[in-house]
């Protein structure tokens, strides 16, 4: 556990835009690895549904496209974009590309990793679609495999939106 917290991070949006995560104070988080060319894809229909369910509650979704597993995500970042738009009309946030593993790792996917483990321990991430709930410090609160569909989230969420 580090004393930095999500706020600390500079990442950059789907259009280039360098920002700060900052921007998502006192919100509810969960940040999500995705790829358009994954058997986990259709999860971007079921986020999309848990953002429209909790955005008004302080509730966002961040996705991190990377095309680190099996090269599922190969497209642009503007491809990537109007992917997520025709094919699930996603209002979330969907960031650029980036990597998750290895000597590239992005810093913020790299904090996420050392604030919470997978569950056999090790720090990798395990494939698209890994989920990280963050609370509205900014502290990292859980980690989801990539196979946890978002609607077996939603109490996590509820909880925290209810607590903080």
């Amino acid at each position: 556990m580090s004393n930095l917290n999500i706020y600390d991070f500079k990442v950059k949006t789907i259009d280039g835009e360098e920002i700060s995560l900052s921007r998502y104070k006192n919100k509810v988080l969960l940040i999500v690895n995705v790829a358009s060319r994954c058997g986990f894809t259709p999860q971007y229909k079921e986020l999309e549904k848990l953002y429209q369910k909790y955005k008004e509650k302080g509730f966002m979704i961040l996705a991190f496209p990377s095309n680190q597993f099996l090269k599922q995500e190969p497209e642009s970042d503007a491809k990537i974009k109007l992917f997520c738009q025709e094919n699930y009309d996603i209002h979330f946030d969907i960031f650029a590309k980036i990597d998750v593993n290895g000597e590239n790792t992005s810093p913020l996917y790299k904090f996420l990793k050392e604030e919470k483990g997978s569950f056999l321990g090790t720090t990798f991430i395990e494939w698209n679609f890994s989920k990280f709930l963050i609370d509205v410090r900014g502290d990292v609160v859980k980690r989801y495999l990539p196979m946890t569909k978002p609607q077996n989230i939603e109490f996590d969420i509820e909880k925290l939106l209810l607590k903080d």
